[in-house]
């Protein structure tokens, strides 16, 4: 079992709603052979300091994210995946109880994701190209060149939220109102989070 990292410690104490279940999955990735570490403020399982999994919660569940899932092969068909990530799948809990009870399972899972790394696979991203622009950002693409000038000009990261944000709402209304409150941070060449 590798050390408990003492950046962690002080996470875990602030954590209220998931702390027992964070403590539980700790365990089991700690007596994997992973280090631990913290990564967006949240316990990170490395291997030679490569992400392997991350623990994380929600207001519905608390999760152990696979940075590689959708290489994993998943036999019990438990892995999700979070939005619309390319790479990333999760475990998702409510309970120590269920924690417990699939502790074995959590370990396989986390013992093929450290093969994974191992052999220094990785997942095949889908290009920015790839991605469908909804119908309502193409309409202002055309109408304001500038628009698109600016849009182009991002990152190729940038460019697939704006796409993954733009696309999400269901109603074309929603999309629209979307896209106008983007637009300025669009033309100051800001990311969706910046």
């Amino acid at each position: 079992m590798n050390r408990p990292n003492p950046k962690v410690d002080g996470v875990l104490r602030r954590e209220t709603k998931w702390r027992e279940e964070f403590e539980t999955l700790r365990e089991i990735a700690l007596d994997c052979g992973l280090d631990e570490g913290l990564k967006w403020y949240q316990p990170c399982y490395m291997l030679q300091r490569k992400n392997v999994v991350l623990i994380h919660g929600f207001k519905e569940y608390c999760a152990l994210m696979f940075f590689k899932g959708a290489l994993l092969k998943d036999p019990s068909r438990i892995l999700v995946t979070p939005g619309q990530h390319q790479a990333a799948r999760q475990i998702r809990f409510t309970s120590v109880r269920e924690i417990v009870k699939m502790k074995p399972m959590v370990r396989s899972y986390i013992e093929e994701a450290i093969e994974v790394e191992k052999t220094g696979l990785k997942v095949k991203l889908k290009k920015t190209a790839d991605f469908k622009i909804p119908e309502e950002f193409q309409k202002k693409l055309d109408e304001l060149p500038a628009l698109k000038t600016a849009f182009y000009a991002l990152t190729p990261g940038r460019q697939r939220g704006y796409l993954f944000h733009f696309s999400q709402p269901k109603q074309s209304k929603t999309r629209e109102a979307r896209v106008e409150k983007c637009m300025q941070p669009i033309f100051s060449g800001k990311g969706l989070n910046d």
